[in-house]
Formats: structure tokens, C-alpha cells, sequence
């Protein structure tokens, strides 16, 4: 075992330890084994309220306060004796089982009330439960609040930046204006919707069995209605229940969770890269971090370490969300153990994504809008009305105005004087001629102020 973060293997568990506590409490081995206590004590509670009423009415009030507290929160599990008791059995459940046993026994449970625990279960049954719950709460706790989090302060730079003009780079060549803010709006936009889609993801789960056909609990119990009882307990933990599986619960949801969560880091890897750009061209600013330093040699440096930090992240995560939900749903006939190992893995997924999130928080954070540069760049860029003025010439039936403009502005760069020459050669309206020799790349931004205020709007 790593006697320290630099001896760790990954730099989730190393170098950015302290910045996952919330991810490592979810997905580590630890947490899973809690979920287990928790699915276990949940199930043997339902079943002393249901088909094993008579059976255990008589369990002692100290063994029900247990099971009920760990049921809530399984925080009071003792991992650290359950993986003490998997180093003998060779068997992750069967040791929760056994710890469970040991813990409802020193509490009163006697020998024949103690045989409820696991009832029915195959392991996946407490295993499929657990992992549910687990990327249930990093959607509530981590992963929402989070993407809301970037999203408003995106909207927030969208509305102060709303009128600010800015040159597009289409293909990076000079482009019709924006303003900043539009563009913000814009992926402000695009993340509340992929956003929603990760919160509409419905996440299933199964306790049905060897091979979810109810098989054992028949024969010990035929008069219960067994799929009923078992969609009523799975429903009890916040889930949705899956009637049709086999072993396993197929895994089409967390497929589903990954691809939902894969298309919001897409997002965000297009806005960290975009933010590199807009900085590189200089027209954010960042802030100098006090003792910081941005090279080892070249002191005047002010790196967009946050972005591209966030980038490299977004990556990684973006590929294991990808093998996951390419691997997760194929099983061989009613079961192969290859689920096992990559569900181990789904807490890295997700911790590449919330170290992302911090660090496009952070990023965002440190930048100021250089409406110097940005009037510069427009000011050096008269082209762009090449546009607007074939346009209003096309509107009073001027031949050849794509060809005219092309031939006098395609790759040249114009200045104020050159363009208003050539607009004023046009044989235009004078009201039109006039509006385009007024008009300047600064004030040709469209309704760009409208629409990246309107995209903050409820």
C-alpha cells in the first residue's frame, strides 16, 4: 500500500488527492463495500416487514436499530474487518455477509433469523444496487452542482460581455464579428442541454436472483408475489426497477449515464480549448497568481494551465466513459465476470471529470476581458464588411456582388479607407450608401447582444 501520495500509482489518488475526497469517499473500494452494507441491510429490513414477517418479529430491537442505521447511512461499516474477512473467503459480498452476521448476532439476532441475511441474493443483486447508488449520488452531489456551477459563470460572462465586439475566426482566418458574450452564451447553451440530458438518465436496477428469474425465492416461498416485492424494494432506494435481466443488470443505463456525461465533457473540452485560443490571441487576460511561476526560464509567462489541465482531463475521461459504455452492456449468455473489473473503474471516470470541472472553475475565474485588444483586432480587420456590403447590394439587384467583393477583398487585408472607397463607388440607394460607409467592424455584430443576453433568461 502507498505509505504517501507520491507513492501512488495515479495521480487521482497522488498529485490530486486533496482535490477528490468527495469522489474517493463515493468510488473507492471503501465506499464500495458500504453500498453493500447498506443494499444488504435494506433488503433483510424489507424482507422482516414482508415475506419473513412471522420469522422475524421476534429480532431484537438492537439488531433492527442496526440494520435500519446502516441502511441510512452505512458510514458506520467496518471496512477495515470486512476486507480482513474477504482475505479469507476470496469473495467481496459473501464477506459483507459474513461481517453482517457477526454484527446482528453480538446484537441478539439468533442462528435461524440470521439466515434472512442475503436471501435469495446472488451477488449481483447487492452489487448492481451498490453502483447505482453510487453514480446516483455523484450525479446529485458532484456532477449537477458542478456543470451548474461552470454554467453560471459562463452565463454571468455571457451577460457582462454581451455587447462587447469581438472578430470571429471561422477556419482561424478573420470572420463576421460576435461579441464575447454571444460566444460564451453559447456554450453556456449547449451545456444546460447536455446537462438535462445527464439528470434525465434513469437509473435502474434488479434483485431477481441467479439469473433474475426469481428461481430460489419460488422454491422457499411460492405464494409471495416475488416481482412485485422486488420492484417495491428497489424503488425504496431511489431507483427504478428492472424486471428483464439475467444475472446482471445489463448495464444499458450506465451506458446511457456515460454517453449523457461524455457529450457535457465535449462541451467543456470545447470551451477549454477555446479559451486557450482566445488568450494565446490575447484577448482574455488572466490574472498573475502571486508566487506562481509559469516557466522555468521564460519568467514573464502566464500559462492557461487551468484550461489545459482541464482539457487533458476531459480527455481521459471522455475515454474511459466511451470504453465503458462500450464494454458495460455485453455480456456473455446470462453472465461473464468482465463487468467486474471495469465497474471498479468508473470512480476514475469520474474523478478526471470533477478535477476538470474545478479546473475550468479556477480558469474562469482568472480571466478579464481585454476590450483593447479585442478593438484592435477589429480596427485591422475591414474585410469582414465584404459581407454586409455584398449582402445590401444583392437586396437592390446588383449584379455579380459576391464576385465584386471577393475579387476586391479575398486574401488582402482592407483598412477603413480602402472599403468606404468602394462602397462609395456603389451605385446604392444613398440612405443604404450612406448606413454602410457609418458602418465600422465593431458595429457589425448582428443581434449578438440580444441573443447572449436572451440565453441567460429563464
Amino acid at each position: 500500500m502507498p505509505t504517501s501520495s507520491v507513492d501512488a500509482l495515479s495521480p487521482l489518488d497522488g498529485r490530486y488527492a486533496g482535490k477528490l475526497a468527495a469522489v474517493r469517499y463515493l468510488f473507492s473500494e471503501a465506499g464500495l463495500v458500504r453500498e453493500r452494507v447498506r443494499v444488504e441491510c435494506a433488503w433483510f429490513l424489507a424482507l422482516a416487514q414482508g415475506p419473513a414477517a412471522s420469522a422475524l418479529a421476534q429480532l431484537s430491537p438492537a439488531a433492527r436499530d442496526l440494520l435500519a442505521t446502516l441502511a441510512k447511512d452505512p458510514a458506520g461499516a467496518d471496512v477495515a474487518a470486512i476486507k480482513q474477512i474477504e482475505a479469507r473467503t476470496n469473495h467481496d459480498v459473501k464477506a459483507v455477509e459474513i461481517w453482517l452476521r457477526t454484527e446482528l448476532k453480538t446484537h441478539g439476532a439468533n442462528a435461524a433469523e440470521l439466515e434472512w441475511l442475503h436471501f435469495g441474493c446472488t451477488s449481483e443483486d447487492i452489487n448492481n444496487l451498490a453502483y447505482a447508488l453510487m453514480l446516483k449520488g455523484a450525479r446529485a452531489t458532484l456532477l449537477l452542482p458542478m456543470l451548474d456551477g461552470i454554467g453560471g459563470v459562463l452565463d454571468s460572462l455571457a451577460q457582462r460581455h454581451a455587447a462587447a465586439p469581438m472578430l470571429s475566426r471561422t477556419h482561424g482566418q478573420t470572420a463576421t464579428p460576435t461579441t464575447a458574450g454571444k460566444e460564451l452564451a453559447n456554450l453556456a447553451a449547449r451545456l444546460k442541454t447536455q446537462r438535462a440530458a445527464i439528470e434525465r438518465v434513469v437509473i435502474l436496477g434488479k434483485m431477481n436472483g441467479a439469473v433474475g428469474n426469481f428461481n430460489a425465492h419460488v422454491a422457499a416461498m411460492p405464494q409471495v408475489d416475488w416481482p412485485e416485492f422486488s420492484r417495491r424494494f428497489v424503488e425504496s432506494l431511489g431507483l427504478v426497477s428492472n424486471a428483464f435481466t439475467t444475472q446482471i443488470e445489463p448495464h444499458d443505463w450506465i451506458a446511457e449515464y456515460c454517453h449523457a456525461l461524455m457529450r457535457a465533457n465535449t462541451v467543456l473540452l470545447d470551451l477549454a480549448r477555446d479559451m486557450w485560443s482566445y488568450i494565446s490571441l490575447g484577448y482574455f487576460k488572466q490574472s498573475a497568481v502571486e508566487g506562481e511561476v509559469g516557466s522555468s526560464t521564460m519568467p514573464h509567462k502566464v500559462n492557461p494551465i487551468d484550461f489545459e489541465n482541464a482539457e487533458g482531463n476531459l480527455g481521459l475521461a471522455n475515454v474511459l466513459l466511451g470504453h465503458f459504455a462500450d464494454k458495460l452492456p455485453v455480456s456473455r449468455l446470462q453472465r461473464d465476470l468482465t463487468d467486474s473489473t471495469v465497474l471498479r473503474n468508473l470512480g476514475v471516470a469520474i474523478g478526471h471529470s470533477v478535477l476538470s470541472y474545478g479546473s475550468l472553475n479556477k480558469g474562469l475565474g482568472k480571466i478579464e476581458l481585454d476590450r483593447v485588444r479585442l478593438a484592435e483586432d477589429l480596427d485591422h480587420a475591414w474585410e469582414v464588411l465584404g459581407e454586409a456590403v455584398q449582402t445590401v447590394m444583392r437586396a437592390h439587384g446588383i449584379p455579380d456582388a459576391y464576385d465584386r467583393l471577393k475579387s476586391f477583398t479575398r486574401g488582402r487585408p482592407m483598412d477603413k479607407a480602402s472599403m468606404r472607397a468602394f462602397i462609395a463607388s456603389l451605385e446604392l440607394p444613398a440612405v443604404e450608401k450612406d448606413g454602410l460607409l457609418r458602418l465600422e467592424p465593431k458595429d457589425y455584430v448582428g443581434l449578438a447582444p440580444l441573443l447572449a443576453r436572451r440565453a441567460g433568461e429563464p
